[in-house]
Protein backbone atom coordinates (compact mmCIF):
# COMPACT_ATOMS: atom_id res chain seq x y z
CA UNK A 1 0.00 0.00 0.00
CA UNK A 2 1.46 3.34 -0.72
CA UNK A 3 1.21 6.44 1.46
CA UNK A 4 -1.31 7.75 0.05
CA UNK A 5 -3.35 4.64 0.43
CA UNK A 6 -2.30 3.97 4.18
CA UNK A 7 -3.28 7.42 4.87
CA UNK A 8 -6.70 7.05 3.40
CA UNK A 9 -7.26 3.97 5.34
CA UNK A 10 -5.74 4.60 8.05
CA UNK A 11 -3.25 2.71 10.73
CA UNK A 12 -4.20 1.26 13.94
CA UNK A 13 -0.53 0.94 15.53
CA UNK A 14 -0.59 -1.75 18.34
CA UNK A 15 2.50 -1.49 20.86
CA UNK A 16 2.96 -4.83 22.62
CA UNK A 17 3.74 -4.28 25.95
CA UNK A 18 7.27 -5.99 26.12
CA UNK A 19 8.61 -3.58 22.96
CA UNK A 20 7.50 -0.27 25.55
CA UNK A 21 9.12 -2.37 28.41
CA UNK A 22 12.58 -3.23 26.43
CA UNK A 23 13.03 -0.30 24.28
CA UNK A 24 11.02 2.42 24.65
CA UNK A 25 12.86 4.91 22.33
CA UNK A 26 12.32 2.55 19.39
CA UNK A 27 8.73 2.96 20.61
CA UNK A 28 8.69 6.20 20.00
CA UNK A 29 10.59 6.92 16.97
CA UNK A 30 8.20 4.79 15.74
CA UNK A 31 4.77 6.51 16.71
CA UNK A 32 6.25 9.90 15.37
CA UNK A 33 7.26 8.13 12.10
CA UNK A 34 3.95 6.34 11.10
CA UNK A 35 1.55 9.19 12.79
CA UNK A 36 3.43 12.06 10.03
CA UNK A 37 2.88 9.99 7.44
CA UNK A 38 -0.67 8.42 7.87
CA UNK A 39 -3.74 8.94 10.05
CA UNK A 40 -3.00 6.42 13.23
CA UNK A 41 -4.23 5.10 15.90
CA UNK A 42 -2.19 4.71 18.51
CA UNK A 43 -3.30 1.57 21.17
CA UNK A 44 -0.72 0.16 24.19
CA UNK A 45 -2.69 -3.09 25.04
CA UNK A 46 -1.22 -4.15 29.07
CA UNK A 47 -1.89 -7.69 28.13
CA UNK A 48 -3.38 -10.15 25.27
CA UNK A 49 -6.62 -9.36 26.26
CA UNK A 50 -6.53 -5.85 24.95
CA UNK A 51 -4.19 -6.86 22.71
CA UNK A 52 -7.23 -9.04 21.27
CA UNK A 53 -9.84 -6.52 21.81
CA UNK A 54 -8.13 -3.31 20.02
CA UNK A 55 -7.47 -6.03 17.08
CA UNK A 56 -11.07 -7.14 16.74
CA UNK A 57 -12.38 -3.27 16.77
CA UNK A 58 -9.86 -1.83 13.76
CA UNK A 59 -12.61 -1.54 11.33
CA UNK A 60 -11.10 0.06 8.41
CA UNK A 61 -7.97 0.31 9.71
CA UNK A 62 -5.11 -1.15 8.96
CA UNK A 63 -2.81 -3.10 11.53
CA UNK A 64 0.51 -2.10 12.34
CA UNK A 65 2.16 -4.26 15.22
CA UNK A 66 5.40 -2.73 17.08
CA UNK A 67 7.09 -5.63 18.71
CA UNK A 68 8.58 -8.67 17.64
CA UNK A 69 7.98 -11.74 16.44
CA UNK A 70 5.59 -12.97 19.41
CA UNK A 71 3.67 -9.99 18.75
CA UNK A 72 3.15 -10.77 14.90
CA UNK A 73 2.75 -14.37 15.97
CA UNK A 74 0.03 -12.98 17.83
CA UNK A 75 -1.57 -11.12 15.57
CA UNK A 76 -1.80 -13.40 12.81
CA UNK A 77 -3.14 -16.66 15.26
CA UNK A 78 -5.80 -14.11 16.12
CA UNK A 79 -6.98 -13.28 12.91
CA UNK A 80 -6.77 -16.76 11.43
CA UNK A 81 -9.06 -17.82 14.16
CA UNK A 82 -11.62 -15.43 13.50
CA UNK A 83 -11.27 -16.03 9.51
CA UNK A 84 -9.98 -12.69 9.17
CA UNK A 85 -6.66 -13.29 7.97
CA UNK A 86 -6.85 -12.67 3.97
CA UNK A 87 -9.21 -9.32 4.25
CA UNK A 88 -5.84 -6.83 4.60
CA UNK A 89 -2.39 -6.90 4.99
CA UNK A 90 -0.59 -7.02 8.27
CA UNK A 91 2.93 -4.98 9.14
CA UNK A 92 5.56 -5.16 11.93
CA UNK A 93 7.53 -2.71 13.02
CA UNK A 94 10.46 -4.77 14.65
CA UNK A 95 11.28 -3.88 18.57
CA UNK A 96 12.99 -6.52 20.40
CA UNK A 97 15.83 -8.26 21.14
CA UNK A 98 17.85 -9.67 18.03
CA UNK A 99 16.82 -13.78 19.19
CA UNK A 100 13.09 -12.70 19.32
CA UNK A 101 12.97 -11.06 15.41
CA UNK A 102 14.77 -14.20 13.54
CA UNK A 103 11.40 -15.08 11.72
CA UNK A 104 10.41 -11.30 11.12
CA UNK A 105 14.43 -11.37 9.60
CA UNK A 106 13.66 -14.58 7.48
CA UNK A 107 9.98 -13.11 6.40
CA UNK A 108 12.12 -10.08 4.95
CA UNK A 109 11.12 -6.78 7.53
CA UNK A 110 13.99 -4.78 7.87
CA UNK A 111 16.38 -4.65 10.44
CA UNK A 112 14.80 -1.19 12.29
CA UNK A 113 12.38 0.48 13.89
CA UNK A 114 12.57 3.42 11.66
CA UNK A 115 12.27 1.44 8.32
CA UNK A 116 9.39 -0.63 9.68
CA UNK A 117 7.81 1.88 10.07
CA UNK A 118 8.66 3.62 6.76
CA UNK A 119 7.92 0.18 5.23
CA UNK A 120 4.76 0.21 7.01
CA UNK A 121 3.53 3.60 5.15
CA UNK A 122 5.34 3.00 1.86
CA UNK A 123 5.73 -0.59 1.29
CA UNK A 124 4.23 -3.43 -1.02
CA UNK A 125 2.20 -6.33 0.11
CA UNK A 126 3.74 -9.70 -0.41
CA UNK A 127 1.51 -13.04 -0.08
CA UNK A 128 2.75 -15.18 3.26
CA UNK A 129 2.64 -18.89 3.46
CA UNK A 130 1.30 -20.44 6.81
CA UNK A 131 1.64 -23.41 8.27
CA UNK A 132 -2.19 -24.71 9.97
CA UNK A 133 -2.10 -27.68 12.81
CA UNK A 134 -5.07 -29.65 13.61
CA UNK A 135 -5.67 -27.72 16.20
CA UNK A 136 -6.05 -24.77 14.22
CA UNK A 137 -2.91 -23.13 15.44
CA UNK A 138 -0.42 -21.07 13.02
CA UNK A 139 3.20 -21.27 12.02
CA UNK A 140 4.76 -18.06 10.60
CA UNK A 141 8.54 -19.46 9.85
CA UNK A 142 9.38 -23.08 10.37
CA UNK A 143 9.44 -25.62 13.75
CA UNK A 144 10.85 -28.09 14.60
CA UNK A 145 10.92 -31.28 17.08
CA UNK A 146 14.44 -31.29 18.50
CA UNK A 147 16.92 -33.64 19.83
CA UNK A 148 15.97 -35.81 23.19
CA UNK A 149 17.55 -34.08 25.73
CA UNK A 150 18.01 -30.42 23.46
CA UNK A 151 15.64 -27.36 24.28
CA UNK A 152 12.13 -27.68 24.36
CA UNK A 153 12.34 -31.53 24.41
CA UNK A 154 10.83 -33.77 27.18
CA UNK A 155 13.11 -35.58 29.03
CA UNK A 156 13.57 -39.60 28.37
CA UNK A 157 11.76 -42.29 30.34
CA UNK A 158 12.93 -44.97 32.25
CA UNK A 159 13.29 -47.17 28.77
CA UNK A 160 15.19 -44.18 26.59
CA UNK A 161 12.11 -43.15 24.88
CA UNK A 162 10.61 -39.34 24.84
CA UNK A 163 8.41 -39.10 27.79
CA UNK A 164 5.17 -37.08 28.20
CA UNK A 165 7.53 -34.16 30.32
CA UNK A 166 5.99 -32.95 32.49
CA UNK A 167 8.07 -30.27 33.53
CA UNK A 168 10.16 -29.39 36.94
CA UNK A 169 9.39 -31.34 39.20
CA UNK A 170 10.74 -30.49 42.71
CA UNK A 171 12.72 -33.32 44.18
CA UNK A 172 12.09 -34.06 47.57
CA UNK A 173 14.24 -36.85 49.77
CA UNK A 174 12.11 -39.46 51.12
CA UNK A 175 11.35 -39.69 54.93
CA UNK A 176 14.69 -40.88 56.23
CA UNK A 177 17.01 -40.92 53.75
CA UNK A 178 20.58 -39.48 53.77
CA UNK A 179 21.50 -35.79 54.02
CA UNK A 180 21.25 -33.63 50.67
CA UNK A 181 24.39 -34.04 49.85
CA UNK A 182 24.70 -37.75 49.79
CA UNK A 183 20.99 -37.54 48.10
CA UNK A 184 22.13 -34.88 44.99
CA UNK A 185 24.66 -37.57 44.50
CA UNK A 186 22.30 -40.21 43.99
CA UNK A 187 19.66 -38.30 41.71
CA UNK A 188 23.08 -37.04 39.39
CA UNK A 189 23.95 -40.57 39.09
CA UNK A 190 20.86 -41.77 37.99
CA UNK A 191 20.39 -38.82 35.67
CA UNK A 192 23.77 -39.57 34.52
CA UNK A 193 22.45 -43.19 33.56
CA UNK A 194 19.63 -42.50 32.01
CA UNK A 195 20.55 -39.59 29.95
CA UNK A 196 20.68 -40.96 26.03
CA UNK A 197 24.45 -40.79 25.20
CA UNK A 198 25.89 -38.23 22.33
CA UNK A 199 25.49 -40.06 19.20
CA UNK A 200 23.52 -42.81 20.44
CA UNK A 201 20.38 -44.30 19.20
CA UNK A 202 17.46 -42.92 21.63
CA UNK A 203 15.35 -40.54 19.82
CA UNK A 204 11.82 -40.40 19.42
CA UNK A 205 9.67 -43.53 18.54
CA UNK A 206 7.02 -41.34 15.94
CA UNK A 207 5.48 -42.25 12.39
CA UNK A 208 6.30 -39.62 10.14
CA UNK A 209 3.37 -39.14 6.99
CA UNK A 210 3.61 -36.61 3.93
CA UNK A 211 0.52 -36.52 1.90
CA UNK A 212 -0.16 -39.76 3.70
CA UNK A 213 2.63 -41.59 2.44
CA UNK A 214 4.83 -43.45 4.99
CA UNK A 215 8.24 -41.46 5.51
CA UNK A 216 9.47 -42.73 8.51
CA UNK A 217 8.16 -45.33 11.17
CA UNK A 218 8.20 -45.57 14.92
CA UNK A 219 11.01 -48.71 14.41
CA UNK A 220 13.69 -46.08 13.27
CA UNK A 221 13.71 -43.67 16.54
CA UNK A 222 13.75 -39.95 15.25
CA UNK A 223 16.76 -37.74 16.53
CA UNK A 224 15.23 -34.34 15.01
CA UNK A 225 12.69 -33.49 12.59
CA UNK A 226 12.04 -30.05 10.96
CA UNK A 227 9.26 -28.57 8.96
CA UNK A 228 9.00 -25.69 6.88
CA UNK A 229 6.90 -24.08 3.77
CA UNK A 230 8.75 -23.40 0.38
CA UNK A 231 7.23 -22.83 -2.54
CA UNK A 232 3.62 -23.34 -1.61
CA UNK A 233 4.62 -26.64 -0.31
CA UNK A 234 5.81 -28.20 3.15
CA UNK A 235 9.44 -29.49 3.24
CA UNK A 236 9.65 -32.54 5.61
CA UNK A 237 13.51 -33.39 6.71
CA UNK A 238 13.72 -36.24 9.30
CA UNK A 239 17.12 -37.67 10.85
CA UNK A 240 16.90 -40.85 12.32
CA UNK A 241 20.38 -40.73 13.61
CA UNK A 242 23.70 -43.13 12.72
CA UNK A 243 25.40 -42.62 9.76
CA UNK A 244 21.60 -43.04 7.82
CA UNK A 245 21.43 -39.96 5.25
CA UNK A 246 18.12 -37.82 6.48
CA UNK A 247 14.61 -38.95 4.89
CA UNK A 248 13.22 -35.30 3.04
CA UNK A 249 9.21 -35.06 1.27
CA UNK A 250 7.74 -32.09 0.29
CA UNK A 251 3.82 -32.25 0.37
CA UNK A 252 0.78 -30.07 1.09
CA UNK A 253 0.48 -32.03 4.57
CA UNK A 254 2.50 -33.79 7.35
CA UNK A 255 1.64 -35.88 10.07
CA UNK A 256 3.31 -36.57 12.96
CA UNK A 257 2.51 -38.92 15.77
CA UNK A 258 3.90 -41.70 18.60
CA UNK A 259 5.03 -41.21 21.59
CA UNK A 260 4.61 -38.14 23.31
CA UNK A 261 6.67 -34.91 21.99
CA UNK A 262 7.27 -31.67 21.71
CA UNK A 263 8.01 -29.05 18.95
CA UNK A 264 9.56 -25.47 18.62
CA UNK A 265 7.59 -23.25 16.77
CA UNK A 266 8.08 -19.67 16.66
CA UNK A 267 10.23 -19.62 19.44
CA UNK A 268 7.08 -20.95 21.05
CA UNK A 269 7.35 -24.75 22.47
CA UNK A 270 4.15 -26.73 22.47
CA UNK A 271 3.13 -29.92 23.69
CA UNK A 272 3.70 -32.58 24.82
CA UNK A 273 1.48 -33.77 22.34
CA UNK A 274 0.69 -37.82 20.70
CA UNK A 275 -0.36 -36.84 17.11
CA UNK A 276 -0.34 -33.16 15.19
CA UNK A 277 -1.15 -32.78 11.51
CA UNK A 278 0.22 -29.36 9.74
CA UNK A 279 -1.25 -28.06 6.62
CA UNK A 280 0.56 -25.47 4.31
CA UNK A 281 -1.98 -22.36 3.26
CA UNK A 282 -0.22 -20.73 0.25
CA UNK A 283 -0.60 -16.92 0.55
CA UNK A 284 -2.84 -16.83 3.09
CA UNK A 285 -1.68 -13.67 4.72
CA UNK A 286 0.17 -10.29 3.78
CA UNK A 287 2.92 -8.74 5.11
CA UNK A 288 4.03 -5.31 3.78
CA UNK A 289 7.54 -4.66 3.24
CA UNK A 290 10.05 -2.37 1.26
CA UNK A 291 9.32 -1.58 -1.79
Amino acid sequence: MSRAGAAEAGLLVLVDPVARRLDGESVRIAKDVLSAGAAAKICLPEGPEEFARALARRGHRRPVIVGDDGALARAVALLHRERELGEGALSLVPVGSPGALAVARSLGVPGSAVLGARAALDGVVHPMDLLVDDSDGVVLGGLRIPPLGGPGAPGPGPDGEAGAGPGPVREVAPAGAPGPSLWSACRSLVRTLVRPPVGGHAGYRLRVEADGVLISDVDRPVRDLSLAGRGGLVEVTVHTGGSREPLTARARSVTVSGTDFRYRADHRVTGPVRRRTWTLRPGAWGLTLPR
